[in-house]
């Protein structure tokens, strides 16, 4: 049985899948609801899985035939019509796809055990994380897995071989493991309560398996900088950090901290998640200090993707 959907014209997605049955069964053109392997309907929305261009001709006839059925006048419908609606429509099914795929990186033991951990798998390893559920810094939250997803999708682009990087607000570790895998020395921070559960997760799951194995340091966003990370010590090629930007009030010292761990060519690699009106200002206080630019976007999840660098680099 065809697919009554896709075996005849016109086509186009994202409009009541209820609207274009009824149409078709009108005119003749379909007389049962088959579908096939390329058509999919979501709360009674027809979606094409597989894009047909040769079918694209007919969308400009038949966004005008439904303006003109008076039946079909409700503003709901010329709002599909509109291509800017159908733009929406596709960025939002791919961003629920990249979501989909990132969060199934993610997977839990088979067999429970005294000792409690959560799987990833990424850079082609099993990697598993030890969490604190009594601390905020020791959980992996979304946007380091967004992070992880990105370092490895774009290794290319953004190479970390024999690369010096620091990621700041290390927590669990999961981002600096993935960055160590791909080739980087990396050094990771965090508070002082926060480094054992660290040091553990990245010496399990490095050991043997990565070119440099990774340091563990303390770093107190904008305490005893000098001291710690002395501007003649730090060539940092990458700066890495997931959802560092909270409801806290270190907001300004974490300024003082890109700030100061940055060189002219040092690139910011940094992924936050949008709760507060708080992230939104810290935002722009941390462009007035360095160009930042959008890599990528993930509404599903009101996370952003960003690089930045100094905005001196070009005088220097």
């Amino acid at each position: 049985m065809d697919c009554f959907y896709c075996s005849s014209a016109p086509l186009i997605t994202g409009i009541p899948a209820s609207l274009l049955y009824n149409q078709r069964r009108r005119s003749g053109s379909c007389t049962s609801r088959g579908l096939c392997s390329k058509t999919k309907i979501v709360d009674d929305t027809f979606y094409l899985l597989e894009t047909q261009p040769t079918r694209l001709v007919y969308l400009s006839s038949f966004q005008e035939m439904i303006k003109k059925t008076s039946m079909y006048s409700h503003p709901l419908i010329h709002h599909l019509m509109d291509p800017e609606a159908h733009k929406e429509i596709r960025e939002n099914y791919d961003d629920k796809q990249v979501v989909t795929e990132i969060m199934a990186r993610c997977f839990a033991p088979t067999l429970l055990t005294t000792n409690s951990w959560e799987g990833f798998h990424f850079v082609g390893h099993e990697i598993r994380i030890t969490e604190a559920m009594d601390c905020y810094g020791a959980v992996v939250w979304p946007s380091a897995l967004v992070l992880c997803y990105f370092l490895e999708t774009n290794a290319k682009q953004y190479n970390m071989i024999d690369k010096n990087v620091i990621e700041i607000g290390a927590g669990t570790g999961l981002v600096s493991i993935v960055a160590s895998l791909l080739g980087a020395r990396v050094t990771a921070t965090d508070l002082p309560e926060l480094l054992g559960n660290l040091q553990y997760n990245i010496s399990r799951n490095t050991k043997m398996k990565s070119k440099h194995l990774p340091q563990v340091k303390e770093l107190s966003w904008g305490v005893a900088l000098d001291k710690n990370f002395p501007r003649s010590s730090n060539n940092f090629d990458y700066i890495l950090a997931a959802d560092v930007v909270y409801a806290h009030p270190f907001l300004e010292e974490l300024l003082v901290t890109f700030d100061h761990l940055c060189k002219e060519t040092t690139i910011i690699i940094w992924v936050m998640k949008f709760r507060l009106e708080k992230e939104n200002k810290f935002v722009d206080r941390f462009k007035e200090l360095f160009d930042l630019e959008e890599i990528s976007s993930f509404p599903s999840l009101d996370i952003k993707l960003y690089k930045a660098m100094k905005k001196n680099r070009r005088s220097a």
